[in-house]
């Protein structure tokens, strides 16, 4: 993807994460907004839960799931395979050229990725020329994290993570100001609604999805080799991150919380 700085990778455990999201979790903002005929864009869609999770909702409408690489794709069309949901489809594409013709979809959403784009006022006008006139851009983005207990390496891990996010041109916590890109993008002010939404995680199952897979993701991920080759931790920093991580899962009053920012984007006029 040009302007594309993802600083994780398409491996197991992050698909993992990735897959847990559902429209009921994650874009409850945008549910109430959806018709049965509304053809929709998904972007930056991963292993395809949210996206086979709309299209379950628009019976008589189309979702497109669109990612800058092939990667996690197999994995949606499997998905939606296997719970035999037929108006979906998949492709690569770039959210900087997206491939469609302006005007195209009633809603063209985004969970999660313009935090990992170095230009992501570009990226907002793209969905904003593929939406039709009366439709929406729904966009939602992490603004910050909360961990208890929080150990000292998970400051850290944080700190480091938010450091390289910002040498790559980034920024993990844009949930904050989204509604700022959009205006740039185009939007008026008053076209611009802003909510925010969240996750916990803190039963026993969740602390096992949500510690486990993050533990398997500090060590030899793209951001621990990083983190690594510019001095800023070490190999043995990253293994104690990961038992961190196990031992938060072990603590029944281990808690992790996200804020997200979220808005939805009337386009009045082409």
């Amino acid at each position: 993807m040009t302007n594309q700085a993802y600083v994780a990778d398409h491996s197991a455990p992050v698909l993992r994460t990735h897959a847990w999201r559902t429209p009921q979790n994650s874009t409850a903002y945008l549910l109430p907004h959806l018709q049965p005929t509304s053809q929709i864009l998904d972007i930056g869609c991963g292993p395809g839960s949210i996206t086979t999770g709309l299209a379950a909702l628009v019976p008589a409408g189309h979702v497109t799931g669109i990612e800058p690489t092939s990667l996690p794709l197999e994995a949606a069309r499997a998905l939606a395979a296997s719970e035999g949901i037929t108006n979906i489809s998949f492709k690569e594409g770039d959210i900087h050229a997206l491939p469609f013709a302006d005007e195209s979809f009633d809603i063209v959403h985004a969970h999660q990725v313009l935090q990992h784009i170095t230009d992501p006022i570009d990226g907002l006008r793209e969905m904003r020329r593929v939406c039709k006139t009366g439709g929406l851009v729904a966009i939602k983005e992490s603004a910050s994290l909360h961990c208890y207990p929080e150990a000292p390496e998970m400051v850290k891990w944080q700190q480091i993570y938010l450091k390289v996010a910002a040498e790559r041109g980034t920024n993990p916590h844009s949930g904050e100001r989204i509604h700022v890109w959009a205006r740039k993008a185009g939007f008026s002010p008053e076209d611009v609604k802003c909510s925010t939404g969240s996750w916990c995680f803190q039963t026993r199952e969740e602390r096992e999805s949500w510690g486990g897979n993050f533990a398997e993701r500090s060590v030899g991920s793209p951001l621990s080799k990083v983190a690594v080759e510019k001095g800023y931790a070490t190999e043995e920093f990253f293994e104690r991150v990961r038992e961190v991580w196990l031992e938060w899962v072990e603590d029944e009053d281990a808690w992790f919380g996200i804020l997200h920012g979220e808005i939805l984007c009337t386009k009045r006029d082409a």
